[in-house]
């Protein structure tokens, strides 16, 4: 409270590299910021909303003045509704006359204020800032999307309205026009789903900007957590040799697509990167989407952009299958690369998880932590994963499962908890706009207790359902999908929830295999809304089941060679677990897809910016 207390009672804090007060200093004070009203400062923004106000311009007082020598054009300037009424009474020429000397003595244009609400991505609220036409042409300052640089003074408000202060422009120093004819965001409440494609644009958006300032805000709160709980900060390699699980798709890192031209051929079907199936389908959800908002009545500016993207996405399967035609026919050369000619000398993919090289760390350093982009070629559409997703990745030396479960649930009430006491307006705003539960959700983590089973407890209460039919059957073995998760939480425990002891074949080489020989020592934590937050498991650490594992995988030897090394000479017992950032941010804000919740979404078919 004492630092609120100061924020009152100062003066206006500038920015530090710009010499501009961030609005959030003046808007977000307890006072709203009537404390700093008659302050002279510079601000900078983008116009959200305007209006222009036309000034009453009083009539002349007559210029009393001596004798002087006058022209004909100031003549009948002043003789103007005497020569009007003499040709009323005629009823000839007036119109022609009138034209002319209207053409004499052009109108000066009308004085005007315009009224702008301003934003610097600093906090929800906006600025009402005044712009006299005299500084700036109104056409110049009022579309939306405008970035404004002005000094100028706080005041009270001039006009009638909400706001309790106001900044009044004295000095324009830079306008960023718009043109309003292409500019995006001219339009007012975009569905997110069209603004997708242009993700350069969207973070102008008071609600894709909020999204983004709680990512924010959850970006600091892990790092504190790791930190203030003794974990290093370790960062791992983007690019790996190490097929890191042992199972799903990799992405391919290679230079021999490079200048030279050479092209696999093999599948003959795959032009522009896109496989026509691909289109197929992505058509199908675009059709769905658009009946869906034919039937709901939803906002006709929706309906308009996702038929226009429906239209798109056909075109271009058109185009693809005329190529496709022109091919057949035509021999194909499947090419074998030679990988010991690549960058690398070796084969390499983009990593899906750093746990194995924070493992090597764990065992030198402790606990260490990583936070940063994984990447999985999974073409299945999921709308809580992307190509590109974002983790945080911990390894504990000395350390047992049910550490890292103890652990995994400090870390996701701390954050939440933190999220709920720095982001109060964001929550406030994206509660109106978007979910009206989502200060309940994050609530209800802090206060709730996890309730754990095992996955084979799990299977049995499932199996025991009678009231729902499954979309996939229920039987050990098989991975638990998202309804059912979804039904363990909400339906049965209606609780956050922990299914530890997965079956081995659904899990990653490394993880210790249990003495069942069936179950491996892993975990999930599933909360309602998005499913599972936390994958977590302890290492195998004997050598023996390690190697016998990536045997039975069909592992490269080459490429798991240093892990095993690392298992010969003084391995510590690890474990740790991997943190999802895109679908806790789903759950954090009511959103429901998780190209919404991304700065720039990576998604299958899809790589725009």
């Amino acid at each position: 409270m004492a630092s609120e207390q100061a924020l009152v009672e100062g003066p206006a804090a500038l920015q530090k590299y710009s010499k501009r007060v961030v609005l959030k200093t003046i808007l977000g004070r307890s006072d709203g910021g009537v404390g700093l009203i008659g302050q002279r400062v510079m601000i900078g923004g983008w116009v959200k909303s305007s209006r222009e106000f036309r000034k009453e311009q009083p009539l002349p007082a007559p210029e009393v003045v001596g004798p002087k020598d006058t022209s004909c054009v100031e003549i009948i300037q002043t003789r103007l509704p005497f020569f009007r009424s003499i040709m009323k009474v005629l009823g000839v020429g007036e119109l022609r006359i009138r034209d002319k000397l209207d053409s004499v003595v052009p109108k000066p244009p009308q004085p005007s204020i315009s009224i702008l609400q301003i934003s610097d991505g600093s906090s929800v609220s906006s600025l009402q800032v005044l712009v006299d036409s005299a500084l700036a042409s109104p056409s110049h300052v009022m579309p939306t999307g405008t970035c404004i640089h002005a000094e100028g003074i706080l005041q009270k408000p001039s006009l009638q309205g909400k706001q309790i202060m106001e900044f009044k422009a004295e000095n324009i120093l830079y306008i960023g026009k718009v043109d309003q004819d292409t500019y995006p965001l001219s339009k007012k409440r975009l569905p997110l789903e069209s603004l997708r494609d242009s993700s350069h644009f969207r973070p102008r958006t008071t609600t894709v900007a909020s999204v983004m300032r709680i990512r924010n805000a959850l970006t600091q709160a892990t790092h504190n957590f790791f930190q203030e709980n003794g974990f290093l900060n370790v960062q791992v390699p983007i690019i790996t040799g190490t097929d890191c699980e042992g199972f799903g798709e990799n992405f391919l890192v290679t230079t021999l697509l490079g200048n030279d031209g050479i092209k696999d051929q093999s599948n003959a079907d795959d032009t522009w990167g896109v496989k026509l199936e691909s289109i197929i389908a992505s058509i199908k959800e675009k059709s769905k989407k658009v009946e869906e908002l034919q039937r709901t009545e939803s906002n006709e500016e929706a309906l308009v952009a996702a038929t226009q993207d429906l239209k798109k996405t056909t075109e271009l399967a058109s185009q693809l299958e005329e190529k496709l035609k022109a091919k057949i026919g035509k021999s194909t050369k499947t090419y074998k690369f030679d990988f010991s000619k690549d960058f690398f000398s070796s084969k390499t993919y983009l990593t899906v998880t750093g746990r194995l090289h924070l493992e090597s760390y764990g065992c030198a350093l402790g606990n260490v932590y990583s936070v940063g982009p994984r990447f999985r070629a999974n073409k299945n559409y999921s709308n809580k994963s992307l190509a590109e997703m974002w983790i945080a990745e911990l390894e504990m030396a000395f350390s047992h499962i049910e550490d890292s479960m103890d652990c995994a649930n400090d870390f996701l009430k701390f954050i939440c908890k933190w999220i709920l006491e720095n982001c109060t307006e964001d929550l406030k705003f994206i509660s109106r706009r978007v979910d009206k539960f989502v200060v309940d959700r994050l609530q209800f983590i802090v206060t709730s207790q996890f309730e754990k089973v095992s996955y084979t407890e799990a299977v049995e209460v499932l199996k025991k359902v009678t009231e729902k039919k499954f979309g996939e059957k229920v039987e050990w073995g098989a991975a638990l999908s998202e309804e059912h998760k979804s039904y363990l939480t909400e339906e049965i425990y209606k609780k956050p929830l922990v299914i530890y002891n997965q079956p081995r074949e659904l899990e990653p080489f490394y993880t210790r295999l249990n003495d069942d020989g069936r179950t491996v020592a892993s975990f999930e934590m599933i909360v309602p809304k998005v499913g599972t937050l936390i994958r977590g498991s302890q290492k195998e650490e004997r050598f023996n089941m390690l190697s016998t594992r990536i045997k039975e995988l069909g592992l490269e030897n080459q490429q798991s060679e240093w892990y095993l090394d690392l298992h010969k000479h003084g391995v510590a017992k690890c474990s740790g677990f991997s943190f999802l950032f895109d679908p806790f941010v789903l759950y954090a804000t009511g959103l429901n897809d998780a190209r919404d919740a991304v700065p720039f979404p990576r998604s299958f078919g899809k790589a725009n910016n």
